[in-house]
């Protein structure tokens, strides 16, 4: 959705809602430097929502949508869930797909978009929970994975069903007990990230949403090397501050105690070789075009 597609005509400017016209004149598509600074400023990076007051996902979403290097052309592939709450406000072409299918609508979207936009980039990026991308949507998840399809599957993980009362998901801790899981998790949180990496991910990221640095790093990264080079994978932690007996102002500081050393959510990053050489090559062509703007 560039600017280009929502200009407004001349004629009709005067009578068109004020919202939209603030949408137009102030939107960061086509911005260069766009990212999580604009949150708070910019009107399509969530102006409002629809989830709990506090919840972290809000503030995941604000940072995904305002790192996407290339949101005019960006399609993002939903699921059922608390996201799909949150879609419908979003400035950015979106799917909402079956419970768990959500990479396997992504797949034929990304090879479609291939086909009708030649020579053209078309980003695809899927966000779904713990249990549309591990739980009922694994086999798609890995299969995706398997063919190396070029787009980026970010996991909102807040370790539970919390759309649907608390139930166990393959994410949630060991021994964690909510409404709808009275007898406790009985087996680890299933490893994701290193499944990701096995199955093919060119790029791995677990982190939480504290620190909008590094979430705005690892989505550009992400986005960038499922262009060229292939899957790449981000976990999140975004928990449900309803479901963990948290208040509304206490979902920052839950992410910070869980990104400490030795954590579950301890910052980690895997890149290969392939994508590590393409993100080199990307700083290489880099420079001369700072070194120009410097100049002139």
């Amino acid at each position: 959705m560039g600017k280009e597609k929502i200009k407004i005509c001349d004629e009709f400017y005067d009578i068109m809602p004020p919202e939209y016209r603030e949408l137009v004149d102030s939107a960061t598509y086509g911005k260069e430097g766009r990212g999580w600074k604009d949150v708070g400023v910019a009107k399509e990076l969530i102006e409002e929502h629809s989830l709990c007051a506090g919840c972290p996902e809000s503030i995941a979403f604000r940072y995904v949508l305002a790192c996407l290097p290339n949101p005019e052309d960006t399609v993002m592939v939903g699921s059922t869930g608390c996201t799909s709450l949150v879609f419908p406000h979003v400035a950015v072409h979106n799917i909402h797909s079956l419970f768990g299918n959500q990479n396997a609508v992504a797949s034929g979207l990304k090879r479609a978009l291939a086909h009708r936009f030649p020579g053209k980039i078309k980003d695809v990026v899927v966000l779904a929970g713990d249990g549309a991308t591990v739980d009922i949507g694994l086999d798609m998840t890995l299969q995706s994975w398997f063919r190396q399809e070029k787009f980026v599957t970010i996991c909102f993980d807040n370790e539970l069903y919390a759309n649907t009362g608390g139930q166990e998901s393959g994410l949630m801790q060991k021994g964690f007990v909510s409404k709808m899981a009275p007898a406790g998790k009985k087996f680890d949180k299933v490893k994701l990230p290193e499944i990701a990496q096995e199955s093919g991910c060119h790029y791995v990221a677990t982190l939480t949403v504290s620190k909008p640095n590094r979430v705005e790093k690892a989505i550009r990264q992400a986005v960038l090397i499922a262009r060229e080079v292939g899957p790449t994978y981000i976990q999140l932690y975004t928990p449900c501050i309803l479901e963990i007996g948290k208040q509304a102002m206490e979902g920052l500081q839950e992410m910070r105690d869980s990104e400490g050393p030795n954590e579950r959510f301890a910052f980690k990053e895997y890149i290969s070789e392939e994508a590590k050489a393409y993100l080199a090559s990307l700083e290489k062509e880099k420079k001369p075009a700072a070194i120009s703007s410097t100049q002139a």
